[in-house]
């Protein structure tokens, strides 16, 4: 018995579905929401139905909601076999597969096993060019199971969205998925041309040219590039063919914020939160807009408390929002509440450690608060340096940079022989890969400041680096 159970745990673990991608997420009540929202907004054409299901029956089993699971595996069946008819055996090979781990999780082994079978039956019927390989529609499904449980996935969803293009290069789903995941993965370019992103979302809209999702999007790609008016007619023409739909309208929202219309966006994510009301993310961009109101000298009591309520509320809709709990610090720290600030900053990085992402932004806003609200330079310096371990070439990791250069340029105008000023030079030189000037500053750092084992261990380091 079991040997025989054993033998169906190796099949199992074979497969391609949320079981065997290593999906995490710390706090499934935001992540369901998010998806029962766009379900119930979703028309009975929209093809991702069946992927919003199965996304939702594995946070199920991640509660060990085992009867709802499988209730939405069902679901996810009955809407695959609807829209695609006859011809959807390849697009039910995740559902299946999904099936088989929660019926072994059940204990019913038998039903497990029947699942296994029929996907067999598919693979003989739909062989691949290798066994490595994946039809596209699971590559798809993978895509989007990455890109909606968490954001350091984006990486692997475009991977997944690349291959189903290049296997079905004018199927609409891949091709926006793709495109989807290069918006959110792509750094800033020098011009919108050459930005990959920005040809797959146009390619995106060659095949559909009535997606509003992607038109806002690629809105927003032009405004990445100050094109704002070709940023505002691509808007204009989302908004006239999806104006209900809150992912479209927080996109223009944020685009016309970007822009200082201001009262627009204020007006627009009021009108998303009524439609979708529990969206965490719609009181977070709510609460950035009355932010903007502020930075613009408009700052009244009534402006503050509502930053506060909203961001307050995306926090309780999404307990590991970092980027609210960072921007409620802030709120915190301009009305000098600086106890309450110092609490929501250090929550923010707790945050970041927990679900592994955001942690440069809460390092960087937190030094940030130290060396201007609380003016303790030595601990902003010990954050700004955290900020600096992590991914390198990001907009905070050279702000991290320019800070510490300010705060160590400060000190050797007071004091021409401050070691702890070269310290910190040597320091941001390290991890910027100036390895020559890194030791020249650590030589000089030592020079003025000889017993110090830091700057010494840092200059050995990077001369045996040289060997």
């Amino acid at each position: 018995m079991a040997s025989t159970e054993n033998m169906l745990l190796t099949k199992l673990r074979q497969l391609e579905c949320h079981f065997t991608w290593e999906l995490n997420y710390t706090h499934l009540n935001d992540l369901q929401i998010r998806l029962k929202n766009e379900i119930e907004l979703a028309s009975e054409k929209d093809k991702n139905i069946g992927w919003f299901y199965g996304n939702l029956a594995f946070t199920k089993y991640m509660q060990r909601l085992l009867e709802k699971a499988r209730d939405d595996l069902t679901k996810a069946e009955e809407h695959i076999r609807k829209q695609h008819g006859d011809n959807c055996e390849k697009q039910l090979i995740v559902t299946y597969g999904n099936f088989a781990w929660v019926y072994y999780h059940k204990g019913e082994h038998e039903k497990s096993q029947t699942y296994l079978d029929k996907l067999e039956g598919i693979k003989k019927k739909f062989p691949t060019e290798s066994p490595s390989a994946l039809h596209p529609e699971t590559y798809g499904e993978k895509g989007n199971a990455f890109m909606k449980f968490f954001h350091q996935y984006n990486e692997k969803a475009k991977e997944c969205f690349e291959k189903a293009v290049e296997l079905e290069p004018e199927e609409i789903a891949w091709n926006e998925g793709y495109a989807v995941a290069l918006y959110r993965t792509e750094s800033n370019l020098t011009s919108f041309e050459e930005s990959p992103a920005s040809r797959q979302l146009r390619r995106v809209l060659e095949l559909d040219p009535n997606n509003a999702h992607i038109m806002a999007l690629l809105g927003l790609k032009h405004a990445d590039y100050e094109e704002y008016q070709k940023a505002e007619e691509l808007m204009e023409r989302a908004m006239k063919l999806d104006p209900d739909k809150p992912y479209v309208i927080q996109y223009v929202a944020k685009f016309y914020r970007k822009i200082g219309k201001v009262e627009e966006s204020i007006a627009l994510l009021k009108r998303a939160l009524e439609i979708t009301p529990d969206s965490a993310l719609l009181h977070h961009q709510l609460a950035l807009s009355y932010g903007w109101k502020t930075a613009n000298n408009e700052e009244t009591e009534d402006l503050s408390g509502l930053r506060i309520q909203h961001l307050e509320q995306a926090i309780s809709l999404k307990p590991s929002f970092v980027l609210a709990m960072v921007e409620l610090g802030r709120v915190y720290a301009e009305i000098r509440d600086n106890r309450k600030a110092e609490e929501m900053f250090k929550k923010a990085i707790e945050a970041a450690n927990d679900s592994n992402e955001y942690h440069q932004i809460a390092y960087l806003k937190y030094a940030n608060f130290l060396l201007y609200q609380e003016r303790s330079v030595p601990m902003a310096v010990v954050y700004y340096k955290k900020g600096l371990q992590l991914q390198k070439d990001t907009t905070q990791w050279n702000v991290c940079a320019r800070r510490l250069e300010k705060i160590a340029n400060d000190k050797i105008s007071r004091n021409p022989i401050d070691g702890e000023a070269f310290g910190i030079l040597g320091y941001v030189n390290q991890m910027r890969g100036d390895t020559h000037q890194a030791i020249e500053c650590y030589e000089k750092a030592i020079l003025y400041d000889p017993a110090n084992e830091e700057y010494q261990t840092a200059l050995f380091d990077l001369c045996l680096s040289l060997q």
